[in-house]
């Protein structure tokens, strides 16, 4: 993993952790992590990483609308 040395202003109210969660929650829901890596990047498992996305106003559910279309489509040919 990369190392990187932020400086923040004093002005901001944010300790160490609640950066940690910021980047990794803004990474995850670009698609720029897993959410395993997100996950190990924070110190948390996966379910409690899961439920602080909310607070970070990312879902969990990290599917592009495209790819929902696509696969939908793909589904009609398909009959059970």
């Amino acid at each position: 993993m990369k190392t990187i040395l932020l400086t923040i202003p004093d002005s901001v109210d944010l300790n160490d952790s609640e950066a940690k969660m910021l980047l990794a929650s803004r990474l995850y829901e670009k698609g720029k992590l897993t959410l395993g890596q997100a996950s190990e990047m924070v110190g948390l498992s996966k379910a409690a990483f899961m439920e602080l996305l909310a607070d970070y106003d990312v879902s969990f559910i990290n599917y592009p609308t495209s790819d929902l279309a696509t696969d939908i489509e793909n589904a009609k040919g398909y009959s059970l």
